[in-house]
């Protein structure tokens, strides 16, 4: 099953809308709540660096029966340095960012503890992060 969410650019109101939809679902078909944890931080983490650094993009989920797969893929304008951007701490969120309370620095930190698989490749043209979660039947 695959499921398709498109994210806006700098919409803070409705930043983490998707990884709520997403955490719904999987609670749905049964996802054991400690893998479902993780889903939820990381599909949250991602989607918010969307919104405050790209340009818009969108959250592909993919339901496998080992694995549940999301990939996040964005517009313009990437990372520039992936290291330094995946080093607690590093922000370049904007001011308007902050003063929402994001942009911390965290988000690429947390996606990778929490995730079985990640894999991310960025350029001029955008990023495009792919998280694998294994899951027992």
């Amino acid at each position: 099953m695959e499921y398709r969410y498109n994210i806006v650019k700098d919409d803070f109101i409705n930043a983490g809308k998707v990884s709520s939809q997403i955490k719904q679902l999987l609670k749905q078909l049964g996802i054991e709540a400690d893998i479902l944890r993780n889903i939820a931080i990381a599909c949250y983490e991602a989607e918010i660096n969307t919104v405050i650094h790209s340009s818009g993009g969108e959250a592909v989920l993919s339901i496998e029966p080992d694995y549940i797969q999301l990939e996040f893929i964005d517009v313009g304008p990437g990372i520039s340095d992936i290291e330094k951007a995946l080093m607690p701490g590093f922000s370049t969120a904007s001011e308007v960012a902050r003063s929402y309370g994001f942009g911390a620095g965290m988000g690429l930190a947390n996606i990778k503890r929490v995730s079985d698989g990640f894999d991310i490749t960025s350029n001029s043209t955008g990023t495009h992060l792919t998280l694998r979660f294994e899951v027992t039947s």
